[in-house]
């Protein structure tokens, strides 16, 4: 029988980080626009949710918080995001790079301050500790835009071992189908299981000609559409998958 290696996603598939990534968002964003209140707001927190689907990268939570306190509304954010980043950032003359360097500064004082608090902040979703522990180690990959370091402390947190090389963060500054080629390249024998949240990676996967043969699953509970559940579901390569399946993909 063929070894089947797991290679999972992380924000959206192993860890629901976006309570962690909206107060992180809004923290910075405090401290950028200083008529922004230091609590916020429950109803911005809940719209944040509901772009957090569309978010690749954390600094981008600054701007969504900014966005959404100047009362734009969440679906406008959606449905014309990359216009009302580039907008926002011209407007007020921000840079990215230092974006993302207030994002990360912030996030290492919460850990450094209160570790204990930032890890409830993170809860790994239902029945993906009971997946992670059935899989041996040697089969366990990560492939992120998170940050490696955060990954570890999070899977660390919840007596989830994962082998340092077998995390590819933002740090790689790699496209995921690149990781799974080299998974692919380096396990030939293997039978590669991509678990992923974001349907636009899974179709840039499926437009890899050199991936057809990784099996593909769309995390249904993670960040994404009932537009991107649907076009999952009508994909011929796509398995959608909720956590109540997790178990079958070990059988």
């Amino acid at each position: 029988m063929q070894q089947k290696l797991f290679a999972l996603d992380f924000d959206g598939v192993i860890c629901d980080s976006a309570l962690e990534t909206g107060l992180t968002g809004w923290q910075v964003a405090t401290r950028i626009w200083g008529d922004m209140p230091k609590a916020m707001p429950d109803q911005i927190m809940t719209d944040f949710r509901q772009i957090r689907p569309i978010m690749e990268t954390g600094y981008e939570a600054i701007l969504i918080c900014r966005l959404l306190f100047e009362e734009i509304p969440p679906v406008l954010v959606m449905d014309d995001f990359a216009n009302q980043i580039k907008n926002i950032l011209a407007r007020d003359q921000l840079d990215v790079a230092d974006l993302k360097k207030r994002f990360g500064e912030y996030r290492d004082s919460w850990i450094n301050i209160d570790l204990s608090g930032w890890i409830k902040m993170n809860p790994l979703y239902p029945g993906v500790s009971d997946l992670l522990q059935q899989i041996p180690l040697e089969q366990r990959f990560i492939i992120t835009t998170k940050q490696e370091r955060f990954v570890s402390e999070i899977l660390s947190a919840n007596q989830i071992e994962i082998l340092p090389d077998q995390t590819y963060g933002l740090e790689r500054k790699l496209k995921k189908p690149q990781i799974l080629e080299d998974l692919q390249r380096t396990n030939a024998q293997a039978t590669i299981l991509f678990v992923e949240d974001r349907l636009p990676t899974l179709l840039d996967v499926i437009d890899t000609p050199s991936l057809t043969q990784v099996q593909l699953y769309f995390a249904n509970w993670g960040y994404n559409t009932d537009a991107d559940k649907l076009q999952a579901t009508q994909h011929p390569r796509i398995t959608p998958l909720d956590t109540t399946d997790l178990h079958k993909l070990t059988l």
